[in-house]
């Protein structure tokens, strides 16, 4: 097996299925494009029995692949694999009774593994796709020592609503489950490492406020040419690989795409996000059952996360978009009909993308929170974080707070995040808002409880009659810390 980044833990976990001794039932999930299957491929290179993916549910001609058509192309895998020439199924209660009596006709004793990739998408309507599942486990499967079942997909809201939520057949039936998550920058170092590629901390680190830290994004790089060539060959040039990410990442994964873009995008006009009977305004939907599913799928894949304002009722839930691609793609690319294919190189240094880069190093900094703890020494702390924002008036100054850091032990971490290439320097003014914030922070807290404020920076901080506003300074080689 090659030197996979990162995993560690997922792959032992999957070796130890493999090896017992008991009938196994693994649902990996995460993200499109995260490495689901490049980690079961890798996991269980040349031990694998039967393998199949479903058919995306919308072809290049815009077509909805069909009960009918799915079936086939089981059918066509089954035979592929060995299973001699007989009709094509009618249902997927046939269908996998087919897969039974084939498992059955070269079952040696060995370890049998079934690995049915992109499962979601075998679930067309009306098919009776999950009734089948659970007669493929429940009546042969996990009565068979030998037999190892993994499923995987990109539609993470239907593995957890149907398999590991699954209130019928299904239930408790699941032996493991594993989500992916997108590289730390840790493993983004060691992953352009390995493939060759040369970048400076300070340039993964605004890799990953436009790839996130997905494996597959991070492949289209190449050798030889800097971050901002990569960034124009990957958007901004004539065919450009990722020109249409953006809908295939909604068109694959959810039934409803285009209101699920629609979200997105109104999340995307927002950094700290909308309060959720504020967001279903805004999306012109009513705010109940099918709205809440919508936003219970798109959290589920990573796309939006919900959190509670610093100071704020467990009700009173609040909706932030935080796919870095997303952020990007609707910035930079969506709606521009015309691309300068060098777009990037020429912009690199510009105000808007100074100010982009500001806002993108905030979300870097909440998807590596255990980094920022470890490196102040409270990842042993109970803690909560949350941001914080306070309306000004005729008589104070309001104030954004984007990074709270609660403590148990009664400390309160203010952090600030600025992205700069080159050694911050508090003046005067700066730390006069500082000051300002931190008073009117004081005031809604326990007296027991004191504020730290922190900096989260690339360089440092340079010491002057001002720096001493800041308890701690967190860089990003802190960030880089496994």
């Amino acid at each position: 097996m090659m030197n996979i980044i990162g995993r560690k833990a997922e792959i032992e976990e999957i070796k130890g299925l493999y090896s017992s001794k008991m009938p196994q039932f693994l649902a990996v999930y995460g993200r499109r494009r995260v490495g689901k299957t490049f980690l079961i491929d890798e996991a269980l290179k040349g031990k694998i029995t039967f393998r199949h993916s479903g058919l995306s549910p919308v072809d290049e001609q815009n077509h909805k692949n069909s009960l009918k058509e799915q079936l086939k192309h089981f059918y066509l895998s089954l035979q592929i694999q060995g299973m001699k020439k007989s009709k094509c199924p009618t249902s997927w209660l046939e269908a996998f009774f087919m897969l039974e009596m084939h498992l059955q006709s070269i079952d040696d004793g060995s370890r049998q593994v079934v690995f049915l990739d992109e499962l979601p998408w075998m679930d067309t309507p009306r098919s009776g796709f999950v009734t089948a599942l659970e007669a493929l486990w429940n009546n042969w499967g996990c009565h068979r020592d030998n037999f190892m079942l993994v499923v995987c997909g990109s539609a993470t809201s239907w593995i957890t609503d149907n398999l590991i939520n699954n209130h019928g057949g299904l239930y408790g039936r699941l032996t493991c489950q594993l989500k992916l998550s997108p590289f730390t920058l840790n493993e983004c170092e060691q992953f352009f490492h390995s493939k060759g590629i040369r970048l400076s901390r300070y340039d993964i680190v605004q890799s990953y406020m436009i790839f996130g830290g997905i494996p597959y994004y991070l492949s289209c790089f190449e050798q030889g040419r800097s971050l901002a060539q990569n960034i124009d060959n990957l958007f901004f040039r004539k065919n450009a690989m990722l020109n249409d990410e953006f809908d295939r990442l909604f068109s694959s994964v959810f039934s409803r795409p285009e209101e699920m873009k629609q979200i997105v995008k109104i999340l995307g006009n927002r950094r700290s996000g909308y309060a959720q009977e504020e967001l279903a305004k805004a999306a012109g939907l009513t705010w109940g059952g099918t709205f809440s599913t919508m936003l219970k799928a798109l959290a589920a894949s990573d796309f939006i996360e919900f959190y509670i304002p610093f100071g704020a009722g467990k009700r009173e839930k609040h909706y932030k978009l935080i796919d870095p691609f997303c952020l990007f793609y609707m910035k930079f690319v969506q709606g521009r009909t015309e691309l300068d294919p060098d777009f990037w190189m020429h912009n690199v240094t510009s105000q808007s993308v100074s100010s982009w880069r500001g806002f993108a190093f905030e979300e870097v900094c909440f998807s590596h929170i255990a980094q920022i703890k470890k490196a102040l020494d409270i990842l042993g702390v109970s803690s909560t974080q949350s941001s914080w924002a306070l309306k000004g008036d005729d008589e104070t100054e309001g104030a954004q707070m984007d990074l709270l850091i609660n403590r148990k032990d009664n400390v309160v971490n203010l952090c600030e995040m600025k992205f700069y290439n080159e050694k911050f320097t508090v003046n005067k003014a700066y730390y006069s808002k500082l000051v300002h914030r931190q008073n009117l922070l004081a005031e809604r807290l326990p007296k027991r409880a004191v504020i730290h404020n922190v900096l989260v920076t690339n360089e440092g901080l340079t010491y002057n009659e001002y720096s001493g506003v800041f308890q701690r300074v967190v860089t990003i080689d802190d960030l880089f810390v496994k």
